[in-house]
């Protein structure tokens, strides 16, 4: 439950992965369909209480 500080760099980088049968490519698609839309991600997280994103697009 939640996300290591140090993974917190790197999580959304194409096939980064800390799950043994994880493929890592998840957040890193999310980030990137968010930024073509000129949004933002945000990430809040607290290892061993749990994390939060947050998606932020502009309104149409």
């Amino acid at each position: 439950v939640g996300i290591k500080p140090p993974d917190l760099k790197r999580i959304f980088d194409l096939y980064f992965t800390t799950k043994e049968k994880g493929s890592g490519i998840g957040l890193s698609m999310v980030y990137r369909t968010v930024q073509m839309h000129d949004g933002e991600v945000e990430v809040q997280s607290t290892p061993g209480a749990g994390t939060r994103f947050r998606i932020l697009l502009l309104q149409a």
